[in-house]
């Protein structure tokens, strides 16, 4: 990379840490000053905590590589991890054991100031040439501004300042169907050889032969979750395992967690209103619930391998890094990069649809998948956050694909992986069925 092209890099890098802090910002806004110790999700932490969870992170990052000190070592420390929603119980902290708010944002200022004064000698360090280190913690507020929002969702609408509404497009009218998908390869993952930015779970590049399928043409709709409902889905027992129906039957889940039921009437929680049942949303739903609904109509979930073939391959053998071609993400091809706080109804983005007509595989919610989270062969955890990755190799979490109105559009690549375990209903996450 010559001179030039490096200086430009580097500013485009800066640049988007910049936007990436402003999209965070904007977030902790909508929550009202008294819900700031709240805690939304029992399995995280309060709110307060990823105040200065972020900018922790960035601190911890990147100032070892610049032989810069902390002026809150205690901060660093208490700000470092977030909490899996996978064993260890249910936090037992009280608000008065977190700092007052104001501390916090004092400790964000510091490092933000501190931080930005090296930036440069960071990018130009032997350690982060070639900005993976900034684009580690890019990405990583990234993934938080959408996590975040599943947390302020659970908010009581009370707790959360008014929102303008956004127009939805106008609802098209689709009908259920399914598309057959020619056998062929898939390449998951990135060749490390290429240089590429990714991380850790994304390497090293793999190619796996896929048989023919059929695939849903559109995310399974609320719609189409209720007559599983009525249908009496959530008490046959058959349809579940055996860890999904002790966790229905002690929670007494009975309808996916973002609807609501009222004296027999279904709704809808959005971030900002609370709206009738939209049958023509995507459901999202937890993987033991999509497994279910699978079950129930003789179908099962894709493979990883699978969704790869429906959203990226061509007839013409070739693949794609976006489903609608090689064009990069834009607003005419999917809900996603925080244009809405919100689904809107399957089947609105055509122009995002793959070679084979497969519709809403980025963006609309992303997309689980029947495959375990586990490494590619060739897997090296990054030597400066080894645990990101590894220490969800557990066989207790499941690839989800594609993407959300919440992702940001720099995770619509795709090799990005995301995963949750199986009874985690809080995730932007709907699914489509496969026949084999």
């Amino acid at each position: 990379m010559g001179a030039q092209s490096t200086v430009r890099v580097r500013h485009q890098l800066l640049e988007s840490l910049q936007n990436a802090r402003s999209t965070t910002d904007a977030l902790f806004t909508i929550v009202r000053p008294e819900a700031l110790y709240d805690r939304p999700i029992p399995e995280r932490h309060r709110i307060v905590f990823y105040i200065g969870h972020l900018e922790a992170f960035d601190q911890n990052l990147l100032a070892p590589p610049l032989g810069l000190k902390s002026s809150r070592p205690d901060f660093d420390k208490l700000f470092a991890f977030g909490i899996d929603p996978v064993g260890g119980g249910l936090p037992t902290d009280q608000p008065s054991d977190w700092p007052p708010v104001q501390e916090v944002h004092h400790y964000n200022r510091r490092v933000r100031e501190k931080l930005d004064t090296y930036l440069e000698k960071a990018l130009a360090s032997d350690t982060v040439a070639d900005g993976q280190l900034l684009q580690v913690a890019i990405e990583h507020r990234l993934m938080h501004a959408e996590t975040l929002a599943y947390m302020f969702h659970q908010l009581p609408l009370g707790r959360k300042v008014d929102h303008p509404a956004v127009q939805a497009p106008e609802e098209p009218s689709v009908s259920p169907r399914m598309i057959e998908i020619p056998s062929g390869d898939a390449t998951l993952g990135l060749p490390r050889e290429q240089k590429t930015f990714g991380w850790d779970n994304e390497f090293d590049a793999q190619v796996v032969s896929v048989p023919a399928f059929s695939i849903d043409a559109y995310k399974v709709t609320n719609r189409q979750f209720l007559e599983f409902i009525r249908a009496g889905g959530y008490q046959e027992r058959s349809l579940w395992t055996a860890e999904a129906w002790d966790w229905i039957s002690s929670q007494g889940v009975r309808y996916p967690g973002f609807w609501t039921e009222h004296e027999g009437s279904r709704g809808y929680r959005t971030m900002f209103a609370e709206l009738p049942l939209p049958l023509d949303w995507p459901v999202y739903v937890s993987h033991a619930e999509a497994s279910a609904y699978a079950r129930w109509v003789g179908k099962a979930l894709p493979t990883e391998a699978q969704f790869h073939r429906a959203a990226f391959a061509t007839p013409e053998r070739l693949e794609r890094p976006y489903p609608w071609g090689n064009h990069p993400p834009a607003a005419d091809y999917g809900n996603f990069d925080f244009h809405r706080w919100d689904p809107v109804a399957v089947g609105t983005f055509a122009a995002g649809q793959s070679a084979f007509g497969v519709e809403d595989l980025v963006g609309n919610g992303w997309e689980w998948t029947s495959t375990v989270f586990q490494p590619f062969p060739g897997f090296q955890p990054f030597p400066f956050y080894p645990r990101y990755s590894a220490n969800f190799f557990d066989g207790k979490h499941y690839v989800v694909k594609g993407g959300s109105a919440r992702t940001a559009a720099c995770l619509l690549r795709r090799s990005f992986r995301n995963w949750f375990q199986p009874h985690y209903p809080y995730v932007y996450a709907g699914f489509r069925c496969v026949e084999n």
